[in-house]
C-alpha cells in the first residue's frame, strides 16, 4: 500500500483584508505526481489537487507599517509527513531569514519582527524546508513563496524642486505658457490612488493657473503690464489619492516676472528746452542735454533722437548718449552773433526697435522745441582775406609799398586795430607795416636772385584789447630785373692739334645767367673788339644759346704759341643788355692722326691716368707737413732727455729701466757679465752702462784688480766706492738682475722703494756717509725732523 505525504502551508494575516492565495504548481525530481491539499486561514477553505508530488507555494500579501505592540503573524509551514511528535524541524531562508522574518522550527508559524515598509523593499523572496531533526536529513524539497508587501497612503507629493523661477512676456494673451511642475509619491502608483497626484494653485489667482493633472501653469488674466507690477509668487499643492479627502499633500513657490515689451513710446517731459552758447564755440561743442522717458528697458528704452525742422538744420547737431540714452545738442558750424541770435529747432525722439503688434497704440516718438540763443564774445579782428600775395620789383627802392592788409573788429564795437609784422618770419626786417592803415612796405633792398618768395605774418591786434588778435599769411613775389650778366657755364680750357684744318670745331660754349626774363634767354657770343684783328681763332654763334670756337688757319707750332687766350664777349637780350666777357685757353698739342692729344709744351690739364696739379700739390703739402712733425717731435725727445732726473727737492721717485727686450740667460753679456761675477778680474774695459746716456762721454777707468777670491760681496763693494765717484753714474736706483744670490748686505736695501710701508720715523743720517752721489738724498731726508718740529 503506497502512503502519501501531505504539506500544509497556512498562512494568516492580521488586517482586514482578505488573504489571496495564488496556486502554483512546481515538479521536483524525486518525488512523483500526486494530489495535495493546502489550508488557508480565511472564512473560505479550498482544496487544491496537485498533479504531482511536490511543495506548492503562493503569493502572501502583508500590509506595511505594522503599529502593533506584538510581532505581526505571516503564516504557518506544515508538512504532511509531521506526526507531531517533534521529529521534524522547520527552516526559513531567504530575504529578511533569521532578522526581518523568524519561524518557530517546531510549529512553522512564521512572523515579522519589525515594522516594513513597501517603499524601502516592496518584496521579499523566501525559502521554506523540513528537515529530520535526528538526521539532519530534509523530508521535503526546498520550495520557495514571494511576500509582497501591501501599500497604504504614508508618503506625500514631493515637488522636484523646492523654489522654481519663470519669466513670461508682458501684455501676454491669456494662456500663454509660464513653466511647468512636477511633483513625484512614493508610494505605489499600481495600488490604489495613493500616488495619484492632483495640482491646484493656492496663491497666485487671478493671474495664473495650474492644469491639475499636468503642473503647467499658464496666464489666466489679460493685458499683464511690467510697469505696473513685474514679479510675481505663485503657490502650487500637489495632492495624493486623486485630490480626495484625506490625501496628503505637499506645495511648492513658483516665482514669475514679466520681461518687458515694447509697448510705450517715449515721452518728453517738457515740451520746449532752452540754452545758451557763446559765439567763440568751435564745432562739436556740446551745447546741452535734453531727454525723453521711455517706462520700457533694455533695447525698448532706447532712443534715438533728430532734428526734424527749425531754423538751425545746419548750424547745430543732435547726438544720443548711449549710456544715459540722452540727446545731446552740438555746435555744427562756427555761430556769429552779429549775424544771427537765436534760432529755433524740433528735435524728435523715437524707438529705433518697434513692435509691431503695438502700433495701434500710436506713433513711438515725440517732438519737442529746442531755442538755443547765441552769446556775443569779444573776437579778435578779422582779416579780408585768409592770405594775401603781393609783388614787387627787385630794383625797387627803400620805402616803396608794396601792398596793404585789411583787417576789422567783427563785434558791434568795431573796436580799432592796429598792424604789425611777425619778425619771427622776417628776422632780417627786410619788410615793414604801417600799424595804423596796413600798408606794407620795403626797408631794405631785395634781390631776387637771392630769395624769390618772402613768406611773413601780419598780425591784427585790437587797440582796446591786446589780447584780441589774429595773424594772416602774406606771400611776397620778388620780381626779375635784368641784373645780372650772362657769363659761362663753365670753366673752358681746351687745346688744338698741331695739323688742325682751318674752319675746325675745337670747343663748344654754353652760358647762363642768373636773371629769368620772361621771354626766356637769348644770348649772343662774339670776340671782344681787342681780339678781333689777327686772331688765329674764329666764335661762331649757334643762335641757340651756344657758339663754337673755329680754327681759322691751317697747322699751329706749339714751340712757336704753346698757349692762346681767346676773350669772348656774352651779351643778353633783355633791357637793358647785360654783357660780360669770358676767357677761353687754348693750348697747342701734338696729337695722332685720329685728332687725339698726345702731349703738350705744358702739363696738360687732367691727364685721363694721371693726377691733377692740384691733387700733386695737396700731396707735396701734406709729406712736408709730415716731415716737419717728425723733426718737431725728434726736437721735443732730446731737449726732454736734458731735463735734470730730480727736478726739485720734492721729487723723490725711483727708477727702474726697462730694456723692452729679452736675454738670453747666462750667454747674454750685453747688460752685464755674469762671467764677471765669477772673476771680477776678467773685466771688459770697452763695457758702457746702458741704462743711461751721459752728456760728456768718459773714457772708462781702469780699476785695480780685485784680491785674488771670488767673494761677491767684495766685489760689489768695490763696484758700489767706483760710483760713488763716476760722475756718469745715474743718482737714482737702478735695477739690474745679476741670476746669483749672495749674502746679505751690510747696508739693507739701497732703495727708497719700501720706504712708504716703514712705521714711525726713521734716521737718515747714515746717507750721509754715503757720497757726494747721496748728498742730495741726505739733505732731503735729513731735514724731515726740522720740518716737523717746526
Amino acid at each position: 500500500m503506497r502512503t502519501y505525504r501531505y504539506f500544509l502551508l497556512l498562512f494568516w494575516v492580521g488586517q482586514p483584508y482578505p488573504t489571496f492565495s495564488t496556486p502554483l504548481s512546481k515538479r521536483t525530481s524525486g518525488f512523483p505526481a500526486k494530489k495535495r491539499a493546502l489550508e488557508l486561514s480565511g472564512n473560505s477553505k479550498n482544496e487544491l489537487n496537485r498533479s504531482k508530488r511536490s511543495w506548492m507555494w503562493n503569493q502572501f500579501f502583508l500590509l506595511e507599517e505594522y503599529t502593533g505592540s506584538d510581532y505581526q503573524y505571516v503564516g504557518k509551514l506544515h508538512s504532511d509527513q509531521d506526526r507531531g511528535d517533534g521529529s521534524l524541524k522547520y527552516i526559513l531562508s531567504g530575504d529578511g531569514a533569521g532578522d526581518l522574518f523568524i519561524i518557530n522550527e517546531n510549529t512553522g508559524d512564521i512572523q515579522a519582527t519589525k515594522r516594513l515598509d513597501r517603499e524601502e523593499k516592496p518584496v521579499y523572496i523566501l525559502r521554506a524546508q523540513a528537515i529530520n531533526r535526528r538526521t539532519g536529513r530534509p523530508v521535503e524539497p526546498e520550495s520557495e513563496f514571494i511576500i509582497k508587501i501591501h501599500d497604504i497612503n504614508d508618503n506625500e507629493p514631493i515637488f522636484t524642486k523646492d523654489v522654481y523661477t519663470a519669466t513670461v512676456p508682458e501684455m501676454s494673451d491669456v494662456g500663454t505658457f509660464v513653466v511647468q511642475v512636477t511633483a513625484t509619491d512614493a508610494d505605489d502608483p499600481t495600488y490604489g490612488n495613493s500616488a495619484k497626484v492632483v495640482y491646484s494653485i493656492l496663491q497666485g489667482q487671478p493671474y495664473f493657473s495650474v492644469e491639475s493633472e499636468t503642473g503647467i501653469i499658464k496666464t489666466a488674466l489679460l493685458n499683464m503690464d511690467r510697469e505696473n507690477r513685474e514679479q510675481y509668487q505663485v503657490v502650487i499643492q500637489a495632492k495624493d489619492m486623486g485630490g480626495q479627502m484625506g490625501g496628503l499633500s505637499g506645495t511648492t513657490t513658483v516665482n514669475i516676472t514679466l520681461t518687458d515689451v515694447n509697448d510705450n513710446p517715449p515721452r518728453f517731459p517738457q515740451s520746449t528746452y532752452q540754452f545758451k552758447t557763446p559765439e567763440s564755440s568751435p564745432p562739436g561743442t556740446p551745447i546741452g542735454r535734453i531727454k525723453a522717458s521711455d517706462a520700457d528697458m533694455g533695447e525698448n528704452a532706447e532712443i534715438e533722437y533728430s532734428i526734424t525742422e527749425g531754423e538751425g538744420l545746419d548750424m547745430f547737431d543732435v547726438v544720443t548718449d548711449q549710456e544715459t540714452q540722452e540727446g545731446v545738442i552740438t555746435v555744427k558750424k562756427v555761430l556769429d552773433f552779429e549775424k544771427k541770435k537765436v534760432y529755433t529747432l524740433k528735435v524728435e525722439a523715437s524707438n529705433p526697435h518697434v513692435e509691431p503688434r503695438f502700433l495701434y497704440l500710436g506713433p513711438f516718438k515725440d517732438a519737442a522745441t529746442v531755442r538755443i540763443m547765441v552769446e556775443d564774445v569779444d573776437e579778435p579782428p578779422v582779416f579780408s582775406k585768409l592770405a594775401y600775395i603781393l609783388q614787387i620789383r627787385e630794383d625797387a627802392q627803400i620805402n616803396t609799398t608794396i601792398g596793404s592788409v585789411t583787417a576789422q573788429d567783427p563785434d558791434a564795437a568795431r573796436n580799432p586795430v592796429k598792424y604789425s609784422v611777425d619778425r619771427h618770419t622776417d628776422m632780417d626786417r627786410i619788410f615793414n607795416i604801417d600799424s595804423g592803415n596796413g600798408s606794407i612796405f620795403t626797408s631794405k633792398l631785395l634781390d631776387r636772385e637771392t630769395l624769390l618768395w618772402h613768406n611773413i605774418t601780419v598780425i591784427a591786434t585790437e587797440i582796446n584789447n591786446p589780447k584780441q588778435s589774429s595773424r594772416v599769411p602774406l606771400y611776397i613775389k620778388v620780381l626779375d630785373v635784368n641784373d645780372n650778366a650772362p657769363e659761362f657755364a663753365e670753366f673752358y680750357e681746351t687745346f688744338v692739334c698741331e695739323k688742325a684744318k682751318a674752319d675746325q670745331l675745337i670747343q663748344t660754349l654754353r652760358a647762363i645767367d642768373k636773371d629769368d626774363p620772361y621771354s626766356g634767354h637769348q644770348f649772343s657770343f662774339s670776340l671782344a673788339p681787342e681780339a678781333t684783328s689777327g686772331s688765329n681763332f674764329t666764335i661762331q654763334d649757334n643762335k641757340d644759346n651756344t657758339a663754337g670756337i673755329l680754327t681759322r688757319k691751317n697747322g699751329y707750332n706749339r714751340h712757336e704759341m704753346s698757349t692762346y687766350l681767346l676773350p669772348v664777349v656774352i651779351s643778353d637780350n633783355d633791357y637793358p643788355v647785360q654783357s660780360s666777357t669770358g676767357t677761353v685757353t687754348v693750348r697747342v698739342c701734338a696729337c695722332d692722326h685720329h685728332g687725339n692729344m698726345q702731349s703738350c709744351h705744358a702739363e696738360a690739364l687732367v691727364h685721363p691716368t694721371g693726377l691733377s696739379t692740384g691733387a700733386l700739390i695737396a700731396i707735396l703739402l701734406c709729406i712736408v707737413t709730415l716731415l716737419v712733425t717728425v723733426v718737431l717731435f725728434a726736437a721735443l725727445r732730446r731737449q726732454r732727455k736734458k731735463e735734470p732726473l730730480i727736478i726739485s727737492k720734492e721729487d723723490i721717485r725711483d727708477n727702474i729701466v726697462s730694456y723692452n727686450d729679452e736675454g738670453g740667460g747666462e750667454e747674454d753679456t750685453q747688460a752685464f757679465d755674469i762671467g764677471t761675477l765669477r772673476n771680477p778680474e776678467a773685466i771688459e774695459d770697452s763695457k758702457l752702462r746702458r741704462d743711461i746716456v751721459p752728456e760728456a762721454l768718459f773714457l772708462p777707468r781702469r780699476t785695480p784688480a780685485a784680491r785674488d777670491n771670488t767673494d761677491v760681496r767684495d766685489f760689489i763693494n768695490q763696484r758700489l766706492k767706483e760710483n760713488d765717484t763716476d760722475p756718469t753714474a745715474p743718482p737714482y736706483d737702478s735695477l739690474a738682475t745679476y741670476a746669483y744670490e749672495g749674502t746679505g748686505s751690510v747696508a739693507d736695501s739701497l732703495s727708497s722703494l719700501d720706504s712708504v710701508t716703514t712705521e714711525g720715523d726713521q734716521d737718515y743720517d747714515y746717507l750721509s756717509d754715503w757720497g757726494p752721489r747721496f748728498k742730495k738724498l741726505a739733505d732731503m731726508y735729513g731735514g724731515v725732523d726740522s720740518d716737523k718740529d717746526s
